[in-house]
């Protein structure tokens, strides 16, 4: 099976490829990533259907595989809260989660034999309460570079965070429901 992750996301692709041994792992061009929708899901879900709109439908593939994952904000449910700019940022998103909980919602759009469909979960994460010399620490390792909520749960944040709710797969990028409608898919095609 040809299957296109239209990502760039190392954490995808390392989600995908024990199920999928024939894995692209290509971003998409410029997709515009605004929303006009009033809530976090309606946001998440709206740009990764413009991620599918911007895929060139190419016969190339088997599966396509698109997706976004966002934070809702602690304080604010209509806010999300993306992927810091800078370290400045990074710090200061990571201060803002310290010691709570919040809601990680990813969508998911698969593309197979040339019809979408498309997955969006949550899940609950809740910080330990972090001490300077540790938000230093995720800070200038860089763990937080390309991830929503500038943290990434499946490396040195994972010492300091866990799951409270939902699916470990939700977190780290890829919509629960579709991971296992993935799975599926490649026990099929096997």
């Amino acid at each position: 099976m040809r299957v296109w992750l239209a990502s760039a996301s190392k954490r995808r692709k390392e989600m995908l490829l024990p199920l999928f041994h024939n894995l692209l792992c290509q971003a998409l061009e410029l997709v515009d990533e605004s929303s006009s929708a009033d809530t976090v899901p309606g946001q998440i879900l709206e740009i990764c259907q413009k991620k599918a709109a911007a895929v060139n439908n190419s016969q190339d593939f088997d599966l396509i595989i698109v997706s976004d994952t966002m934070l809702q904000d602690p304080d604010f449910d209509d806010l999300a809260m993306g992927k810091a700019n800078d370290a400045i940022q990074a710090a200061a998103m990571l201060h803002r989660l310290s010691g709570r909980r919040h809601r990680v919602w990813s969508a998911t759009g698969i593309c197979h034999h040339g019809k979408w469909e498309f997955h969006l979960n949550q899940a609950i994460v809740e910080f330990e309460n972090l001490a300077d010399e540790v938000l230093v620490e995720l800070v200038l390792n860089e763990s937080w570079v390309g991830k929503a909520g500038s943290y990434d749960f499946a490396g040195d944040m994972g010492k300091f965070a866990k799951l409270v709710e939902g699916d470990e797969a939700t977190v780290l990028g890829i919509a629960g429901d579709a991971m296992e409608r993935l799975v599926e898919l490649s026990d099929y095609e096997t």
